[in-house]
């Protein structure tokens, strides 16, 4: 948690932030950020010939794109400020795909969780340029046959006062420019494969379904409480905000909805019906369907039917658990179609259904070569309009997963023309000046 006594900005800082929130507030402002809320609305409204939104994550190759020497202020609290507004200026400036510049500074509740009991060393590895590309967990179960009593139920709470301190800080130091707006997910983390490689090896997961199978069971079983019973007490505690606006639930899926919640709750009376959540299990990708199906699925579809929406997958192939899984999920709204997703059969599999189909094009097209290939960069985004040729599929386009740009930011503006173009070809122009605020 952020202590209230960090709450200070050197004077220095405060200019240059609030230059900067400055910068932000007339980006926000701009026709164009109009244009692209409404792509994401006509996509997550499932509205007849809906345009793809096409964008870029820039996390992962922030080697490039926040390097160190954009820094200008000189405290921890400052330069995290400092990177958020850059961030999103720096899209629009550099990158000029449809992201959607935020007309708030947002943050979130100070909350904290203790969700095993029990610490889980972990190791950080970085590549040769000394940036961290790797995580290693010292998993404190080995053998799930011998049981895992060590992991306890998660414990939470919140800080409202701290919480309460950081608004009216934020709201003093920047509220004439921007306002401050405090955001939140559902809380308790629905990815519940993920959450057991910190407990126990991905290899002893294997085995635990021939030599283990009921301790599998129970572990996913105290996995799914725990997400449930923080998500509910969230819910109880009147923390959960209503994330159909400019958030997000799989990395940079933007959830702009005019169609949910029907009836928009008044804040601290946010339900799980009314929020956009999102799961996956990438760690199951060598599992066949029908041991997923019998030893994570039923969790997840638990998980599922406290949520108003799902967004599911992240990238694992979708497909070879689609038929028996998958789309039996409940409130299924959102499918990641990852490049190792057979995009053919789930363009049949999704078609009238008012899923979105959330395409991640290959990133090593992107991040492998210092020279963009643009003819096959082209052909990639060619692939999956054509797979939807015909279809009543809503769809947009996501990047993940990019490590470098190898120092040219250049090769990632040029991807998102090219990407335009192809989609220009299929829809059409996108017009800025005709386009109706949401």
């Amino acid at each position: 948690m952020l202590a209230v006594m960090t709450l200070t900005l050197p004077a220095a800082d405060r200019v240059r932030l609030r230059q900067l929130a400055r910068r932000q507030a007339d980006i926000a402002a701009l026709p164009i950020q109009d244009a692209r809320r409404a792509l994401w609305i006509g996509v997550n409204d499932n509205q007849p010939g809906a345009r793809p939104p096409f964008v870029i994550e820039s996390g992962t190759f922030d080697r490039d794109f926040m390097p160190a020497d954009l820094l200008q202020c000189t405290s921890d609290y400052g330069q995290r400020l400092e990177r958020g507004f850059l961030r999103h200026i720096r899209h629009h400036e550099i990158l000029g795909d449809d992201h959607v510049c935020p007309d708030t500074l947002d943050m979130g509740w100070h909350v904290w969780n203790d969700e095993f009991g029990v610490e889980i060393p972990t190791a950080y590895l970085k590549d040769s340029e000394g940036v961290v590309t790797g995580y290693h967990f010292d998993c404190p179960v080995k053998d799930l046959a011998q049981g895992f009593a060590m992991i306890k139920p998660s414990r939470f709470g919140v800080d409202r006062a701290a919480t309460q301190a950081e608004f009216d800080f934020l709201s003093d130091t920047f509220g004439d420019i921007l306002p401050v707006a405090i955001r939140s997910g559902t809380f308790g983390n629905n990815n519940l494969t993920q959450r057991m490689m910190r407990i126990c090896p991905q290899e002893t997961m294997f085995l635990a379904m021939y030599d283990a199978p009921e301790q599998l069971h129970a572990l996913m079983a105290l996995l799914r409480d725990n997400a449930k019973r923080m998500a509910l007490w969230a819910e109880s505690e009147g923390l959960l905000e209503l994330n159909n606006k400019n958030q997000v639930t799989c990395g940079t899926c933007y959830n702009f909805t005019n169609a949910f919640p029907k009836m928009a709750p008044a804040r601290g009376q946010v339900r799980l019906k009314d929020m956009w959540s999102v799961m996956d299990s990438q760690e199951t990708v060598g599992v066949k369907p029908k041991l997923f199906h019998e030893f994570f699925f039923p969790y997840y579809r638990d998980l599922a039917e406290l949520y108003g929406q799902i967004y599911w997958g992240c990238c694992e192939p979708v497909d070879p658990i689609w038929t028996d899984s998958i789309s039996k999920l409940p409130n299924l709204k959102a499918v990641s179609i990852s490049r190792w997703a057979n995009q053919n059969k789930m363009a049949e599999q999704l078609d009238g259904r008012g899923i979105v189909y959330s395409r991640k094009p290959n990133p090593n097209l992107l991040g492998v070569d210092k020279t963009l290939n643009e003819d096959a960069w082209a052909a990639e985004i060619r692939s999956t309009l054509a797979a939807l040729d015909g279809k009543r599929i809503p769809c947009e386009f996501v990047v993940r997963d990019v490590y470098t740009m190898h120092r040219d930011l250049g090769k990632a503006r040029r991807a998102v023309e090219i990407a335009r173009r192809e989609i220009d070809a299929v829809y059409g122009s996108m017009d800025v000046e005709n386009t109706v605020a949401a």
